[in-house]
């Protein structure tokens, strides 16, 4: 038996082999994942089909990981839904996902539960599994080279030595041809050890840097789908490229 949920101008539906946590609500499922919508001013009430986007954020499940610097990636898919009203409520393919919109567009928001290094082993089978194309895959990852609370936004690049990204770009025939957003974490200070850093949590300054960040990510986002690389892009990352600047 097919199930969807619909409104009069959208339908949305989604596989049902789907697995839920115990502690979640389940949700109707269909074999598809596509949203159609009327497009004012065609011929009939035409409908259009648009392609899916998976935004993947990268991070380490469990609580003992909750806020720390690695885990920024796991934080703008929590903003994001909530700013979309998308349930993160299922897990498939070893990802806690949601499944929704933003705006017209359908829009799956996943946070792989492999832990960092092995992240690929959800984003992979997941863009497979629903046929999403490799230029409308965002990974958002924490990034080092980049001031805390910088953000940017590239439509391909390498993996920069992070390992998160690194194992996706693996299971993605190792390609690099697919968007990411970085947030800037900051450098180490001193001789700190790397991985100390990453699993360390924000000072009250920095955190306040990275909840603005959160909101500008989730503004980044939205617009990427709704207009893909295009100059308000270019104007973002010129924007976050001075924003600690004072003239």
């Amino acid at each position: 038996m097919l199930h969807a949920a619909s409104a009069p101008s959208l339908c949305l539906s989604y596989p049902r082999n789907l697995h839920y946590p115990s502690n979640l609500t389940k949700h109707p499922a269909k074999t598809r994942f596509s949203v159609r919508c009327s497009v004012p001013g065609t011929k009939n009430g035409a409908q259009v089909e648009y392609t899916p986007w998976l935004v993947v954020g990268l991070g380490n499940p469990g609580s003992k990981y909750h806020g720390t610097r690695h885990n920024v990636g796991f934080e703008i898919i929590d903003s994001l839904s909530r700013a979309e009203g998308i349930l993160m409520n299922t897990i498939q393919s070893k990802a806690l996902i949601g499944l929704g919109s933003i705006g017209d567009v359908p829009v799956l928001l996943a946070k792989p539960q492999t832990y960092m290094n092995f992240s690929g082993e959800a984003v992979g089978p997941l863009a497979a599994y629903y046929r999403i194309p490799l230029r409308h895959i965002i990974l958002v990852y924490d990034e080092t080279s980049l001031p805390n609370g910088v953000l940017r936004l590239q439509p391909k690049g390498g993996h920069g030595h992070h390992n998160g990204s690194k194992n996706v770009m693996g299971h993605l025939d190792g390609s690099r041809d697919f968007p990411r957003l970085a947030i800037g974490i900051g450098n180490p200070p001193g001789s700190m050890d790397s991985r100390a850093f990453l699993l360390q949590k924000f000072s009250s300054v920095e955190r306040q840097q990275i909840d603005d960040s959160l909101e500008q990510g989730v503004q980044a986002i939205r617009t990427l789908v709704l207009h893909g690389f295009s100059q308000h892009v270019s104007r973002f990352n010129l924007g976050q490229k001075y924003k600690y600047h004072k003239v």
